[in-house]
């Protein structure tokens, strides 16, 4: 097996290879198209601004071998925090449109009438699972996760949730539509645990 992190020039790309290599899995980190159409699987990382990314992923000529591979060719592509968010439609941050893989929009976190939490959601939390999550498994209520971000999924399809968090209010942190897996936090920063989450989607 050979899984692809797409270098499209935001993320934590080393950490996620660090990861991939430590379960045994052959991995590359590339941005050319030709080696990304050899993978059998596809991480997308992310860490920084919406608009951005996607200007960064059209610069780079990517966003038709990415449909290539995920829509047409079914591979699994799992996003990871801001790598999540671009498979939505839209996202406010920069009035941008993402990739448009699943019916979701990006928005930033509601604020307004509480003091307690601030933005950007920074620190561990745990995920309240769905029964069903593939990419889950043998996660517990227990086990937390590292987050950075300040923006989060509102997927118009509620079967698409595979978990969810309490920050400010709940909101969409894991989902799954049917080749297409997202997590709002970091596998790769959450120890045993995301070690377990990249475990599940090598699996797959």
């Amino acid at each position: 097996m050979n899984i692809c992190i797409i270098n499209y020039g935001m993320g934590n790309l080393h950490s996620v290879k660090r990861k991939i290599i430590a379960l045994g899995v052959d991995v590359s980190v590339t941005d050319i198209p030709s080696e990304i159409l050899k993978a059998d699987k596809l991480i997308l990382p992310g860490v920084g601004h919406f608009a951005q990314a996607m200007n960064n992923i059209c610069n780079k000529e990517l966003k038709n071998v990415f449909n290539e591979m995920v829509l047409m060719q079914k591979k699994p592509v799992l996003g990871i925090c801001l790598g999540m968010q671009l498979m939505a439609e839209y996202s406010e941050e920069g009035n941008c449109r993402g990739l448009g893989w699943i019916n979701a929009n990006v928005i930033r976190f509601k604020t307004e009438g509480q003091m307690k939490n601030k933005v950007p959601h920074m620190g561990w939390n745990t995920v309240c699972p769905n029964s069903n999550s593939v990419l889950l498994k043998g996660i517990n209520d227990e086990d937390e996760f590292y987050f950075a971000h300040s923006y989060h999924i509102v997927a118009e399809g509620k079967n698409i949730i595979a978990a969810e968090t309490d920050y400010i209010y709940r909101f969409c942190s894991v989902f799954e539509n049917d080749n297409l897996y997202g997590v709002q936090f970091h596998p790769e920063k959450s120890h045993d645990s995301g070690l377990k989450i990249l475990k599940n989607f090598i699996k797959l």
